[in-house]
């Protein structure tokens, strides 16, 4: 492996008798920004923590490079950590805070000059380099704590949900920030989230977890348009979901489905399955077209069910419909059309709430999340 890969090899940690990571093997290349995604609770900031070295598995290993560091003190892993709180000292200057981890290795001071402005520079606040905490923002505190970490030059960055405290533009702009900054340093993040748009817009690849394990591992594309199982499919966007059995397979590719309330639909197969199967599938409500009148000329492999709109929501970049098939309020759909494409494309009539409307979608667009 290379000098900052990391191997995280059957980790187990229990707390009073529950099992909070069960078994977990993650491999993490070199230079990678990498991030654990998951809900509240799931295990990922226990599993960021011991490999920061704050808490020791019972048992399993963790590799960086080829060195088990699962027995090294926090201060003898070359990674540093960055918290949701940005733990500046308030009574020093963004200078000094930055310039704080290379006085405790007594560095000279023309060295700490160069390298403190250089990092200041990095994050963008060359023009507050002599102002204290609390005469910044929230993302400007929080970015002299990436300096500060940075400083230290550590093969790893650790990035436990440092965006939590911020609002929703900071948190963006800072999202940004970090993409550059680990553009420019080259070295290995591991960004604890339990945003999935965070993870997806700046990760290089996702771990997903959920209930202390690992659930699946894959690029931002692979999560989104392939989750593993229900759990990933609902968690990371929104979806739609139906559940029937596949009572034929053509082309090799494809399958239909029976369904209770549906009738029969067309999905692509790309999981293992085979006919009387029950199965649950998904569309994306992005992938959905709205349209007031029946689609015409499109082919067996298109699904296009009546619906009637029950609400509607325009939210600027996009227009969210809510509706229900066949008259039922149980079998409710989600489809988002881009505010670009607002109007039916057939006939430019608006398509409002309280009235009837179709919605299609091609069988490619749908995805076999699991047999069940």
């Amino acid at each position: 492996m290379k000098k900052t890969d990391i191997k995280i090899v059957d980790i187990k940690k229990s707390f009073d008798g529950v099992d909070v990571l069960k078994n977990i093997n993650l491999e993490i290349k070199d230079g990678e920004f990498f991030s654990i995604l998951g809900p509240s609770g799931c295990g990922k900031t226990t599993l960021l923590r011991m490999i920061a070295g704050f808490i020791s598995p019972d048992s399993g290993s963790i590799y960086l490079g080829d060195k088990d560091i699962v027995n090294l003190a926090p201060n003898k892993r070359n990674v540093n950590t960055i918290f949701q709180k940005y733990a500046l000292f308030p009574h020093l200057t963004v200078y000094e805070n930055v310039a704080f981890p290379l006085r405790l290795k007594k560095m000279d001071e023309a060295t700490i000059d160069l390298e403190v402005k250089k990092f200041i520079d990095l994050v963008d606040l060359k023009d507050h380099i002599y102002k204290k905490p609390n005469q910044l923002s929230g993302g400007q505190q929080q970015r002299v704590s990436i300096a500060r970490a940075l400083i230290n030059k550590p093969g790893v960055l650790l990035l436990d949900e440092p965006l939590s405290a911020l609002d929703a533009k900071l948190r963006q702009n800072l999202l940004i920030e970090l993409d550059n900054i680990h553009d420019e340093v080259g070295i290995t993040f591991i960004f604890i989230t339990h945003d999935q748009q965070e993870a997806l817009s700046i990760s290089d690849r996702i771990a997903v977890m959920n209930n202390g394990e690992v659930l699946q591992v894959g690029t931002p594309a692979e999560v989104y348009e392939a989750p593993a199982d229900s759990f990933v499919a609902d968690f990371i966007g929104e979806n739609n979901f139906f559940n029937g059995q596949i009572s034929e397979i053509f082309d090799n590719t494809y399958a239909k489905l029976k369904t209770e309330k549906l009738g029969e639909l067309v999905f692509e197969l790309d999981k293992p399955a085979k006919v009387g199967d029950r199965v649950q599938v998904s569309i994306r409500p992005e992938k959905i077209r709205v349209s007031k009148h029946v689609p015409t000329g499109l082919t067996e492999k298109y699904n296009v069910l009546k619906v009637y709109v029950d609400e509607l929501i325009y939210s600027g970049f996009q227009s969210k419909y809510f509706v229900w098939i066949n008259g039922d309020k149980n079998l409710l759909f989600k489809a988002f059309k881009q505010h670009a494409v607002y109007f039916d494309e057939d006939d430019n009539d608006t398509i409002h709430w309280d009235e009837d409307a179709y919605i299609s979608w091609h069988a490619d667009d749908s995805f076999l999340v699991e047999v069940i």
